[in-house]
């Protein structure tokens, strides 16, 4: 009995006053400070690498990527942040709910934007002649706009409903596809799309590399003309084998468990769980990395982003167009 009351009483409580409170994660203080460290590097990357390709869209309108990264990075990672560490959720039911529909929705259209990019770019490789027909101004916002609002209706309806909260045990019982249709959804059809799209990309910039490579080096010598054709085929596939590589690397094990543990009767320990979530969290840091070293369009933009960003916010020059881009 004694060692019961001892236990009991060094158990430290998320809010004290209440008995039902969660109890707060035990760590050690180099463990929470090291945990910090990292998730703060990773927001700082995300929210500001996401940033250089807000200022690159803003002064150069033919690139087109989402700001979903950033958002998430900005709005929904920080609170993450602390209750991934601290194991406490302090700012209360409403704003817990607001912060995990936010979460739901920039992963959502993350992953989404994703899927849109990489059929701009089967139309930009594969159909050039009609690319500019198909991908207008009125179409891009078209599909912006569902996406968004897709995004916002399904997560605020399945948070605000607590259909993920309450009753979810019995829903999983009497629909038993029901744990497969969030996955289905919001990761593997769109998943499927970019690997088929990206799949064709690659096999269509084979066949180019060679034909310019024949082109090119037609006068050259034999063993010149397969090094470079060779040489670009490796170059696309390790482009595309990187993009594809990390989408999934980042996505599939949190998704894989999120359709199997329900099944399981909720096996999935809690910490291992919240590894997963920042996990995914951490495709959209990577994904200014990838856009930034591995697409030219994009490298040459950073650079003028942040001669933009230097110039206008620490420098002071307001008129941006002054400036010399290359």
């Amino acid at each position: 009995m004694m060692s019961n009351v001892t236990d009991s009483e060094n158990v430290l409580l998320c809010y004290p006053l209440r008995l039902d409170s969660c109890p707060k994660v035990h760590r050690l203080t180099v463990v929470k400070v090291a945990m910090y460290v990292f998730m703060v590097l990773m927001i700082l990357t995300t929210v500001f690498g996401n940033l250089l390709i807000i200022i690159s869209i803003s002064h150069f309108k033919h690139l087109q990527s989402p700001t979903s990264d950033c958002l998430l990075g900005s709005l929904v990672m920080p609170y993450s942040m602390v209750r991934s560490v601290e194991g406490c959720w302090y700012l209360g039911d409403f704003v817990c709910k607001v912060h995990s529909s936010l979460d739901m929705t920039f992963c959502i259209s993350s992953i989404l934007h994703l899927s849109l990019i990489s059929v701009d770019r089967y139309w930009a490789i594969c159909d050039p002649l009609r690319y500019k027909m198909r991908v207008t101004n009125n179409t891009v916002t078209v599909f912006t706009t569902f996406t968004w609002l897709f995004s916002f209706v399904y997560s605020f309806s399945i948070v605000f409903t607590g259909i993920n909260a309450v009753g979810l045990e019995m829903l999983i019982l009497q629909i038993s596809c029901w744990g497969l249709i969030c996955p289905i959804i919001t990761f593997f059809l769109p998943g499927t799309i970019m690997s088929s799209v990206y799949m064709k990309i690659f096999h269509v910039a084979q066949k180019h590399a060679k034909v310019m490579s024949e082109r090119v080096t037609v006068a050259a010598a034999g063993g010149l003309k397969s090094q470079s054709s060779a040489h670009r085929e490796r170059k696309a596939a390790t482009t595309l084998a990187i993009v594809m590589g990390v989408f999934y690397f980042c996505w599939l094990p949190y998704f894989t468990v999120t359709a199997l543990d329900p099944y399981l009767n909720y096996l999935t320990p809690a910490d291992v769980f919240d590894a997963l979530v920042w996990f995914a969290y951490f495709n959209s840091t990577c994904n200014p990395l990838i856009y930034g070293f591995f697409y030219p369009c994009f490298q040459n933009a950073f650079k003028n982003a942040f001669k933009v960003l230097i110039c206008t916010y620490v420098c002071g020059i307001k008129d941006s167009n002054t400036l010399t881009f290359e």
